[in-house]
């Protein structure tokens, strides 16, 4: 599973480009005013994972609370613990914790704390279709790659209009693979636990720890 699409999700900043909407510019502006104004944010989400020609079709479900630049991810029965330095990954099944240093300049292990930061550099974007899901106005703003050589063709940002809260993304690839993150729970400002972003190793002493650096 691509590490990228699973946690890229939010944006902290937009950057305009000349050749992108207006309107779909400010509307990603007002999304990202929004989510800066939030001490922290918890979502429930769908990942689905699509290829009709591999005959590849996959489907989960995961969580995540971010406060700045920490976070908190559980996905596929694993957790991901970063405390703004170092990130951990704790696998049950395995288990085993992966201790490592947040590689931010890694494309393939983008972070929740960055979630749409992914396209500030790279993407023209512009406004797309409307849709009404469950009764919510779903305003798309469509993202294209400008280097010619991206494995992505485009990626459809849905955005609900009242809220100017994120419901999905969808990435679409030059290899026919269609990848959704479809948000359904979205909460802020939650009374979260001072540790929440802290590992304690004392309770993984079965496990094999991993220090990568």
């Amino acid at each position: 599973m691509k590490k990228l699409f699973v946690i890229a999700f939010l944006t902290l900043g937009f950057t305009a480009f000349a050749q992108s909407d207006t309107k779909a510019e400010t509307l990603l502006n007002e999304v990202s005013s929004k989510i800066k104004a939030y001490k922290n944010i918890s979502l429930d989400f769908k990942y689905e994972l699509n290829n009709t020609s591999e005959n590849i079709s996959q489907e989960t479900r995961g969580d995540v609370v971010m406060q700045g630049d920490k976070y908190k991810l559980n996905i596929l029965g694993i957790t991901r613990i970063y405390d703004g330095k170092t990130l951990y990954t704790i696998s049950p099944e395995d288990e085993e914790v992966t201790i490592s240093t947040d590689n931010s300049e890694d494309e393939s292990t983008i972070t929740p704390s960055k979630m749409l930061s992914f396209y500030e550099d790279g993407y023209i974007f512009k406004m797309d279709i409307v849709q009404t899901v469950k009764g919510r106005k779903i305003q798309y703003v469509k993202l294209s790659p400008i280097d010619t050589n991206s494995e992505i063709k485009h990626v459809l940002l849905g955005i609900d209009a009242t809220t100017k809260h994120i419901y999905n993304l969808i990435e679409v690839g030059k290899n026919g693979t269609k990848t959704t993150l479809t948000v359904n729970s979205f909460k802020t400002d939650q009374p979260i636990s001072k540790t929440l972003f802290t590992f304690d190793e004392s309770k993984y002493s079965d496990y094999y720890i991993n220090k990568l650096d």
